[in-house]
């Protein structure tokens, strides 16, 4: 890759790279993109650095990994869809209702760990974002490694968890998180986008999805999301429970030496692989607003269904958060 700024996101480890300065133009060369691509799938993440801040460079990136997937619910805002399509736009305004505590520091657009689409049977291939309003404190994303989690986890847990599947549902009211809280989280108020958001899910089938899965190439990741986590299928007792919260706090666990924190720059856009990464957000104060757009990667790794053998004609709309 000769013609690319290429590094390690973190030097010595496997997960991640930065390339620097890509431009519009090499986003069309077929070579580049075979590269880039290569690259994507060798790592699970990419932060392209030093790239146009535009909405057309946005999908100029994201084409090169697939088609993208637009998203179903008319209520989730998008820019111009005939200059950008499939962008979305994720705004918090300053002081907003929804709000939360994590060791006793009020924040605001604060997410644990999780995976996108979760209480789906399909598991979209990526994401791709960028951030238009950066609050000069906090407001970063995180990411952690599934396959790096797998092999730090506790022999002890990854026996037990191993060969397990994981119910999930839409659940975006954060007084209900619970699997892997913190011990000081507390929901201080539910921003109230959430009530029509659960609304749209009352009946739909919970999701199953494995929490241990092995990669083409032979590598096992480690894919459990604590966010909307609803319990083990087959196993929803105290001691079932108990397993999925260890695991859970586990994963915030070393994510504190694992996780890697983007500090965002206008100039930034990155994309994660969502059959191997879990991402979080860090939150920030309230009184300043953040705004992030983002586009959405079609695929499937075909090892999710819904609870019962439900049809996908009854799936929650794939809300992206």
């Amino acid at each position: 890759m000769s013609d690319l700024d290429i590094r390690p996101l973190i030097e010595g480890r496997n997960f991640g790279a930065r390339l620097r300065g890509i431009t519009f133009d090499q986003t069309q060369d077929p070579e580049i993109r075979t590269q880039v691509n290569a690259l994507f799938d060798r790592h699970g993440m990419i932060v392209f650095e030093d790239v146009e801040p535009s909405g057309r460079m946005h999908v100029a990136l994201s084409d090169i990994f697939g088609p993208m997937k637009d998203h179903p619910s008319k209520a989730v805002p998008r820019v111009d869809q005939d200059a950008m399509p499939g962008v979305i736009d994720m705004t918090a305004k300053p002081n907003p209702e929804g709000r939360i505590s994590v060791g006793g520091k009020e924040l605001v657009s604060w997410l644990p760990w999780h995976f996108d689409h979760a209480y789906n049977n399909e598991l979209n291939r990526a994401g791709v974002l960028r951030a238009l309003d950066i609050p000069p404190e906090g407001g970063l994303t995180g990411f952690v490694d599934g396959i790096e989690l797998y092999q730090a986890l506790s022999p002890e847990l990854r026996s037990a968890i191993e060969g397990r599947n994981v119910l999930y549902r839409m659940n975006v009211y954060m007084e209900d998180f619970h699997f892997g809280a913190p011990d000081d989280y507390k929901c201080l108020a539910e921003n109230p986008y959430s009530k029509p958001v659960m609304d749209e899910a009352i009946g739909v089938p919970r999701a199953v999805h494995p929490a241990v899965w092995t990669r083409e190439t032979g590598e096992k990741v480690l894919h459990v999301s604590p966010w909307m986590a609803e319990g083990i299928e087959g196993d929803e007792t105290p001691e079932g429970h108990a397993l999925l919260d260890a695991v859970s706090k586990e994963i915030f666990a070393l994510s504190k030496s694992l996780g890697y924190w983007h500090q965002w720059k206008p100039t930034d856009m990155l994309i994660w692989d969502n059959w191997r990464a879990l991402h979080a957000v860090s939150g920030h104060d309230p009184q300043y607003g953040r705004r992030m757009q983002r586009t959405t990667i079609k695929g499937d790794y075909g090892l999710g269904y819904f609870e019962g053998g439900a049809s996908s004609d009854n799936k929650v709309l794939e809300r992206t958060y």
